[in-house]
C-alpha cells in the first residue's frame, strides 16, 4: 500500500466527510449487531423460555457478563408480560427489532452518503493535478510515452483509485467494527462456541492472501494494455485519412484486435482471481457454521447448557460475520488494484520537469535590445543537432533560417521558446539567460505560428483568443483583418461564433493558418517565431498567408524558419544551415552574389 498511502494525502481537504463516514460506520456496526441481539427477547416471548425474574439483576464481573445480559432480558420480559400481557410484550419486541434494523440501514446510507463526497473530491483533485502536470511536462516526455497510456492513467486508473477509497474505509472501519461488536455479543452468549469463530478468521485470511498475491501484477498488466489500445484508437482517429488512402484498415484492425485479445486474457485472469475471494470466504464461513450447528446443537439438546433462543441468535451473529469477512477480502483485492493504479498515476505526478522555473526566476516584462545565441549545442538523443552554434538577433530585425531537412532549423524555434533546454551554451534575451526567466513571462514575449496549425474544437473567436481573456470584439476583428481571415470568417454561418470542428477540420489549410496568425497578432508579442508557416499551403493560400505574415512582422523581431525560400527574400538576415552549423549568412542579394549553397537552394526551388 506504499503508493496508495501517497494518494490518501488528497483526502485531507475532505477529512470532515471521512470523520462523518467513520462515525456513521461505528453506529452501523453497533446497530447491525444489536439488530440480531434484539431478536433474543422476541424469541423468548414466542418460545416462553424466559425465566421469570422480578428482581432487577446486578452486574458482578466481566466473566459473568453473559449471565447478567440474559437475566436483564428475562427481567425486562417478565415485567413487560406482567404489566401488558404476552401479545403486547411481543409487539413491543417486534418494534425494537424493526427499529434496530432501521437505524442500522439509516447509518449505512449516511456512511455511503459522506464517503461519496470524499471519493469524488479525491477523484476531481487527482485528475486536476494529473492534467496540470501533463500540460507542464516538457515535449521530450511525450516523445517517449504513448498518448493513449496517459489518457488511460487520467481516466481509468484514477477511477480505480476512487473505487479503492470505498474499499479501504470499509477495510479500516466498518467491517472490522462489525466483526468486533458481533464477537463481543457472541462471547456474551457463549464463549465456548465463539472459539470456533477465531479458527475461521485466520484460516480465511491466509487462504485469501495466497490467492491475492499476484493480483497487483496482473492489474498492472490490464491497465498497461488498456493504455496501449487507447493509443491505437487515438492514432487511428488522428490518421484516418492516411489509413483509408493506403488501404491499411486491415493492418490497424489486426493491431487493435491483438491488443484487445491480450486485454481479454489479462482481464479474465484478474477477475477470476478477484471473484474467487467471495466464494472462498463464504465457503470457509459455511464450514465453520456447520461445526457450530453440530457443537451448538449438542449444547442445546444434550448438555442443555445453552438455551434454544440464545443458540438461534448466536447462529445469526455467526453468519453476520460472513458478510464483513467477505467485504474485507474484496476490499483487500480492491486496495491491491488501487495500489497498482496509484503507482501509474504517481509516476506522472512525481516526474520532475527539467524545464521547471528556478526558485528565484525573473519575470521579464519587455524586450529591449537583442536575442543572443551563444555557443549552444543540443541533441534530442545521441547525435548533436546543433553544435557550437552562435548568432545575434537584434531587436526589430527579421532573421530567417534556411537549409535542408534535418539541418536544425525547427530545433532553434524549440530552444527559443524553451520547449527544450540547450545541453551546452546559453540563449539570452537582453543579456539574461532564458533559463533564469519564468517560462510564462518568456513565452508572453513570443508569438508562435507553426507549420501545423494547432486549432481546437471550439468557436473561431475562442481559438483566436487562446490564453487571452481581456480583448474586445473589435480587437479580435482587427487581428483577423491583419491575418486576411476576416473575409472568410464573415461568410461562415455564425461568423466568429462558428465552431471549426475537431482540429479545425471544417476549414481549409490556408484558413487554419490564417487563424493561427490572427491568434499571434492578437497576442501582440515583441518577438515572433514562424516555424515553416507556409510550407503546407497551395500558391493562393500562401500568397494570402505571406501577406498576413508581412503585415504581422512589421516593427517586430521575427525569427523565420523557412522551407520555401520565396517567403524569406525580404528578411534582414538569412542564415543557411547545414548539419547544425552556419555555412552562409547575409541578406538575399548578398547570398545570391556569393553563388554558394543558398543560390543552389534558390535555383532548385525555382526550377
Amino acid at each position: 500500500m506504499k503508493y496508495f498511502k501517497q494518494i490518501l494525502v488528497y483526502a485531507i481537504p475532505y477529512k470532515i466527510y471521512g470523520v462523518l463516514n467513520i462515525i456513521s460506520n461505528i453506529f452501523y456496526a453497533l446497530f447491525g449487531t444489536l439488530a440480531f441481539v434484539s431478536l433474543m427477547p422476541m424469541l423468548k416471548v414466542l418460545f416462553k423460555t424466559a425465566e421469570p425474574i422480578t428482581v432487577k439483576p446486578s452486574y458482578e464481573s466481566i466473566s459473568k457478563l453473559g449471565d447478567y445480559i440474559e437475566k436483564s432480558i428475562n427481567y425486562f420480559i417478565t415485567i413487560k408480560i406482567n404489566t401488558e400481557g404476552e401479545m403486547k410484550a411481543l409487539l413491543f419486541m417486534i418494534v425494537i427489532v424493526i427499529s434496530t434494523f432501521l437505524l442500522k440501514n439509516i447509518f449505512g446510507y449516511l456512511a455511503m452518503y459522506f464517503i461519496t463526497f470524499l471519493r469524488n473530491g479525491v477523484l476531481k483533485d487527482v485528475r486536476n493535478d494529473l492534467y496540470e502536470k501533463t500540460v507542464d511536462l516538457p515535449l521530450a516526455y511525450f516523445s517517449e510515452k504513448r498518448k493513449g497510456d496517459i489518457i488511460a492513467r487520467i481516466s481509468t486508473d484514477v477511477l480505480e483509485i476512487q473505487h479503492s477509497f470505498l474499499s479501504i474505509l470499509e477495510l479500516i472501519v466498518r467491517e472490522p467494527l462489525m466483526i468486533l461488536f458481533t464477537i463481543i455479543a457472541m462471547l456474551a452468549l457463549s464463549p465456548q462456541l465463539t472459539l470456533f469463530v477465531f479458527i475461521f478468521i485466520p484460516i480465511a485470511g491466509i487462504v485469501i492472501s495466497l490467492v491475492g498475491k499476484k493480483l497487483k501484477r496482473q492489474s498492472d498488466k490490464v491497465q498497461k494494455e488498456q493504455g496501449l489500445f487507447l493509443s491505437i484508437l487515438e492514432e487511428t482517429l488522428g490518421g484516418l485519412r492516411v489509413i483509408k488512402g493506403f488501404n491499411a484498415e486491415g493492418y490497424f484492425n489486426s493491431k487493435f484486435r491483438e491488443s484487445t485479445s491480450r486485454f481479454y486474457r489479462f482481464s479474465n485472469s484478474l477477475l477470476n482471481r478477484q471473484n474467487l475471494a467471495s466464494p472462498l470466504s463464504e465457503f470457509l464461513g459455511i464450514g465453520v457454521i456447520a461445526v457450530l450447528l453440530w457443537y451448538g446443537g449438542s449444547l442445546v439438546l444434550v448438555s442443555k447448557t445453552l438455551a434454544p433462543d440464545a443458540f438461534i441468535v448466536f447462529m445469526g451473529l455467526a453468519y453476520n460475520i460472513l458478510t464483513p469477512a467477505k467485504a474485507i477480502s474484496k476490499a483487500a483485492y480492491g486496495v491491491k488494484k488501487g495500489d497498482a493504479a496509484a503507482e501509474r498515476v504517481l509516476e506522472i505526478l512525481h516526474t520532475t520537469s527539467p524545464l521547471s522555473d528556478k526558485p528565484n526566476a525573473l519575470v521579464k516584462e519587455g524586450f529591449n535590445s537583442a536575442i543572443s545565441i551563444e555557443n549552444i549545442s543540443f541533441k534530442y538523443e545521441d547525435e548533436y543537432v546543433l553544435k557550437d552554434f552562435s548568432l545575434e538577433i537584434p531587436k526589430g530585425k527579421t532573421v530567417a533560417f534556411v537549409g535542408q531537412s534535418g539541418s536544425g532549423k525547427s530545433t532553434i524555434a524549440n530552444l527559443l521558446t524553451r520547449f527544450y533546454d540547450v545541453n551546452e551554451g546559453s540563449i539570452k534575451i537582453d543579456g539574461i539567460d532564458i533559463r533564469d526567466i519564468t517560462k510564462k513571462s518568456l513565452r508572453s514575449l513570443q508569438g508562435l505560428v507553426s507549420q501545423d496549425s494547432i486549432l481546437f474544437n471550439d468557436s473561431i473567436k475562442n481559438n483566436i483568443l487562446l490564453g487571452i481573456s481581456t480583448k474586445t470584439e473589435a480587437e479580435i476583428m482587427d487581428a483577423a483583418k491583419i491575418a486576411n481571415a476576416h473575409e472568410f470568417i464573415d461568410e461562415m454561418p455564425n461568423g466568429y461564433d462558428s465552431n471549426i470542428g475537431d482540429s479545425g477540420n471544417k476549414l481549409s489549410g490556408g484558413q487554419k493558418q490564417r487563424l493561427s496568425i490572427a491568434r499571434a497578432v492578437l497576442k501582440n508579442p515583441p518577438i515572433m517565431i514562424l516555424d515553416e508557416a507556409t510550407s503546407a499551403l497551395d500558391t493562393e493560400s500562401e500568397r494570402l498567408v505571406q501577406d498576413a505574415l508581412e503585415k504581422m512582422m512589421k516593427n517586430r523581431t521575427s525569427v523565420v524558419i523557412a522551407h520555401r525560400l520565396s517567403t524569406v527574400q525580404k528578411a534582414d538576415i538569412i542564415v543557411v544551415l547545414l548539419k547544425g552549423k552556419i555555412i552562409e549568412q547575409g541578406n538575399h542579394e548578398e547570398l545570391i552574389a556569393k553563388n554558394g549553397v543558398y543560390t543552389k537552394l534558390v535555383e532548385m526551388q525555382t526550377l
